[in-house]
């Protein structure tokens, strides 16, 4: 009775020796700032946000709308990430079998022949299997049976990191959604550059041919000696020069379809596109709606929220770790040291076993683990907020930059309405030898360069609509 007691006071010791050594740190975690200003700069009333319109309603060019859906099925990185998502959609399932038992076939055999002079080799020799029957030597071991184990969740210790991967999972998801909005924006920005290019290549043909002109008729002038052989080889330099741009022009026309075909998934060729009506296309109208809709529209803000989730989980985790952990392992089988005795009932054997074990030695490990966790959860809350900041920030410079752009092309088109008139009187008048050949060429030389202007501004027009789009977090429905 009294070995009893004993024992169940050694045992109650190491249970309280345990729990007392499993106080955590508590370290206060910190708190993200989900507050946003109540509109973009300006009082709006809009309240629905244009990132709500699907892309195919918002990109209505035919040409358009077939790039981008080759893009998202051939894109490398997009296919890269589908992958990574799977990784994480595994990890799932990683933590999900942590809940179970393990259970294992076990199966083994041997022999063994034990000393005569020991414990073992003395009750051998002494033994008999059956009456006149000795035990055989040496001895074989055959075993086949079940094996189990399992870690009972007290503390949510695998409940906090199942729940953990869910996050990341669904944020890799998102981080697809924000790669597609990144990718839909840049086809669409370069599909509108290589109109622009289009329409600017153009332009320096027209200029080329009113340029030749132009020399014809100064060669002419010069037959009748109404000017001379200087003003004949500026305007020969001058057809040269823009003679010359126009190779340029084509070169970032090559590039501009590459980089399109290489967002494709393509090996280079020619960039079906529209060919006219450049100078008239209308950017589709933007309603912001409010700020707050940012949180929920953009992907990469959601993706930063669930990764400050995940990073939350992972400080439970750890503090769980301070705690015991109960585990339970079983086992049934059979065994013998003969074939002919494996099956018989007596063979049975079966085992049964409890354990609570708390960190006592490598306590200072589980500190640093957990204080690491807290500095990544820290980490993940300034990394929302800049994301939360950069996104409303990148809405009100693109809003600042359309209102902006579209001034300028009001005025850049009249500028163009000039000169292309001042052109015309500049011949006229060096045809009647009242101006100066000079003036010609660079009446030409500006309005060529006022004309690339409002080609370069047109399209900064349709990007930044593009822009402000993915800014809102458009794209990826």
């Amino acid at each position: 009775m009294n070995n009893f007691k004993l024992l169940k006071y050694a045992v109650l010791s190491c249970i309280l020796l345990n729990f007392a050594s499993c106080k955590s740190i508590d370290i206060k975690e910190k708190v993200e700032n989900k507050t946003v200003p109540e509109n973009f700069g300006v009082i709006s009333s809009d309240t629905l946000s244009v990132a709500k319109i699907n892309w195919k309603d918002y990109f209505t060019d035919e040409h358009l709308q077939n790039l981008i859906e080759m893009a998202l099925q051939n894109n490398q990185e997009m296919n890269i990430l589908m992958q990574e998502i799977d990784i994480t959609k595994n990890e799932i399932r990683i933590k999900k079998s942590e809940y179970l038992p393990s259970v294992g076939i076990k199966a083994g055999t041997g022999f063994e022949k034990a000393a005569r002079f020991t414990n073992i080799g003395a009750m051998e020799a002494t033994t008999n299997i059956a009456p006149g029957k000795e035990m055989p030597e040496p001895l074989g071991d055959l075993g086949i049976g079940l094996v189990a184990n399992w870690e009972i969740d007290i503390w949510g210790k695998l409940h906090h990191a199942k729940n953990a991967a869910i996050k990341r999972y669904l944020a890799t998801v998102e981080g697809k959604k924000f790669m597609q909005t990144q990718l839909v924006a840049e086809i669409a920005q370069s599909y509108y550059e290589l109109l622009a290019l289009d329409n600017e290549l153009e332009i320096v043909q027209q200029n080329i041919e009113i340029q030749n002109n132009a020399l014809n008729v100064v060669k002419l002038l010069k037959e009748a000696a109404r000017t001379n052989e200087l003003a004949v080889k500026r305007f020969q330099a001058q057809v040269l020069k823009t003679t010359g741009l126009q190779y340029q022009i084509k070169q970032r026309i090559v590039e501009t379809e590459n980089k399109i075909n290489f967002l494709v998934g393509r090996f280079p060729q020619t960039i079906q596109r529209t060919t006219t009506g450049f100078e008239k296309l209308i950017p589709t109208k933007i309603s912001t709606g409010i700020p707050a809709e940012l949180l929920t529209n953009r992907p990469d803000i959601k993706k930063a929220e669930l990764l400050l989730e995940a990073a939350k989980l992972d400080i439970k985790y750890a503090k769980a770790r301070f705690y015991p952990s109960v585990g339970i392992s079983a086992g049934i089988g059979y065994g013998a040291f003969n074939p002919s005795y494996l099956l018989k009932p007596e063979s049975l054997m079966y085992s049964l076993a409890g354990d609570l074990m708390a960190p006592l030695l490598n306590r200072n490990a589980i500190k640093a683990e957990y204080k690491n966790a807290n500095a990544k959860q820290i980490q993940a809350v300034y990394n929302y907020e800049q994301t939360v900041l950069m996104a409303y920030v990148e809405v009100v410079n693109q809003l600042s930059k359309i209102k902006n752009l579209e001034n300028s092309i009001n005025l850049k088109q009249q500028e163009v309405d000039a000169l292309n008139q001042s052109i015309t009187i500049s011949n006229n008048l060096f045809k009647s030898a009242r101006a100066d050949y000079m003036e010609v060429l660079l009446t030409q030389r500006e309005a060529l360069d006022a004309k690339f202007e409002l080609i370069e501004t047109k399209m900064q027009q349709m990007q930044s609509s593009i822009s402000v789009y993915k800014a809102l977090g458009g794209g990826w429905n």
